[in-house]
């Protein structure tokens, strides 16, 4: 099974997050605004995910999630790691369905920054798409 690992962090609270998922997925995480960030092949299974910034996606990932082909996406599944609230999720998923995207109903989520034990809990959720 082919895995990628997107997402777009400012404070560095969802890249720690996506580490942990894409160390599972034997992967590299990649920030979405990364001149690597386009998929260049299909993948079965698109983990992405960032946070609530003033009410909406950061313009990177909302336009990096715009920038996919729903061709190349077996699933997305979708994570956060925020200060207040899993909205961020919400928005994920209804701008990956807006782009024909299948998105897994089982979601990851980390109120602010994510502990070891949250961190190993990243790993096993991603393990379990895998």
């Amino acid at each position: 099974m082919h895995a990628a690992v997107r997402y777009f962090s400012r404070s560095g609270n969802t890249k720690l997050v996506a580490d942990a998922i894409a160390d599972a997925a034997h992967t590299q995480a990649v920030s979405a605004d990364a001149p690597d960030a386009t998929l260049s092949e299909h993948v079965d299974v698109l983990f992405i995910g960032g946070a609530l910034y003033a009410y909406g996606l950061d313009k990177h990932l909302r336009d990096y999630v715009r920038s996919l082909d729903a061709s190349q996406v077996g699933k997305a599944v979708v994570f956060s790691s925020a200060w207040l609230s899993r909205h961020a999720l919400d928005i994920l998923r209804n701008e990956l369905g807006a782009r024909g995207i299948q998105v897994e109903e089982r979601d990851f989520f980390v109120k602010n920054k994510a502990n070891a034990d949250q961190l190993e809990q990243a790993r096993q959720f991603a393990r379990s798409f895998l």
